[in-house]
């Protein structure tokens, strides 16, 4: 098993824990996490697909945007939630290697994610929760477009 951090800040030497954890997410969920921090998106998966969804509005952000993939010893992480993929320490945790990504696009398509480009996420969101087969998450939700926004534009 591999542990991850996912970062915009380069040169992190040492996690400490934040509110007493210190988050790791494994490898299958990492893509759900190859975007910019604050960009909203709907990720969804099965044993065939991964999906990562953001809006049009976040599009140049995930063009420009560099992150860093520090990974951590998994010996020193408990399971916090498996179907998100996190794992926590309630110890400080040093990187045992870091990836610097500067394609983010990329990155993702090269783990066979599909990336969707939306202009809202809501209800593809909606649609996602309705769906027992799928293992999804919601991520940075309170950025997105509001759900009456959406209904709004489309009536123009």
């Amino acid at each position: 098993m591999r542990l991850f951090h996912v970062s915009e800040e380069a040169g992190i030497a040492l996690f400490k824990p934040r509110d007493g954890k210190v988050w790791a997410v494994n490898e299958r969920c990492l893509p759900n996490y190859l975007t910019p921090r604050d960009c909203p998106r709907v990720t969804y998966h099965t044993a065939d697909v991964h999906v990562v969804a953001i809006e049009h509005g976040w599009f140049k952000a995930m063009a420009d945007t560099q992150l860093y993939v520090y990974e951590f010893d998994p010996a020193g992480f408990e399971l916090h939630d498996e179907t998100a993929g996190y794992y926590v320490s309630p110890v400080a945790q040093v990187p045992i290697g870091v990836v610097k990504i500067t394609d983010l696009f990329a990155a993702l398509f090269k783990r066979g994610v599909e990336v969707r480009i939306l202009s809202s996420l809501w209800q593809l969101g909606d649609a996602v929760q309705a769906n027992p087969a799928l293992n999804w998450s919601f991520i940075r939700m309170r950025n997105a477009i509001p759900r009456h926004a959406r209904r709004k534009y489309l009536r123009r």
